[in-house]
């Protein structure tokens, strides 16, 4: 009796199998783990030319800034004043460009949802050439092509919701802010001018 003891003690398993199911918890975590990164992977391209044009944004309060605006003495100066403006400020240009862009989503909800679902469906044939490439008529379907036949596939619904309107809208005013600040606001007081080459200076004063 007294030697059957400790081999009965010795018959315990339990902690192999909390070890099997340790390890397939692990692979469902991470597997989960491994979505957002799928996520953050999906436009390496848009992100870095974003990431370029917010680098070179100009401090904003100097941007708005009243005490720089002024009107250009003549057509010569304001010529000059509108190209360097616009090369200046570009990317603070730009953003003011997507700024209106999400502005006229906003108020237009059909217009919303429609660009949602375009987007939607470009996301999800991203998820599907990931796992599995799309095979037509024995050739690979390149994933631009497949985005090239959503867009065309949503042009009819665009029209629908009134997306040239919006279009024509947002170019309309994003030209006119564009060209009004371009050409009031005084470049020459922060990068100075050569008609004026001590204004530069006086301003730092």
């Amino acid at each position: 009796m007294t030697g059957t003891v400790p081999n009965h003690m010795e018959i315990d398993l339990s902690g192999d199998i909390d070890t099997t199911g340790d390890f397939r918890e692990a692979s469902k975590t991470g597997f989960l783990m491994q979505l957002p990164v799928q996520l953050q992977l999906a436009s390496p391209a848009a992100r870095e030319w974003l990431s370029r044009r917010r680098e070179n944004v100009r401090p904003w309060l100097a941007f708005v800034n009243t005490q720089n605006f002024k009107a250009p003495p003549n057509i010569q100066r304001w010529t000059k004043r509108v190209t360097k403006n616009v090369d200046y400020f570009q990317s603070n240009y730009m953003f003011v460009f997507i700024g209106l862009i999400l502005y006229c989503l906003i108020t237009s909800p059909l217009l919303l949802v429609a660009v949602a679902a375009s987007l939607g469906a470009c996301y999800v044939l991203s998820l599907r050439n990931a796992e599995k490439k799309i095979i037509v008529g024995g050739h690979e379907l390149p994933l631009v092509h497949q985005y090239a036949a959503v867009g065309i596939l949503s042009l009819p619904i665009f029209y629908i919701v009134g997306a040239g309107a919006a279009l024509f809208w947002v170019l309309g005013a994003s030209f006119f802010i564009i060209v009004l600040h371009a050409s009031f606001y005084n470049i020459e007081a922060i990068l100075g001018s050569e008609d004026e080459p001590f204004d530069l200076e006086m301003q730092q004063v």
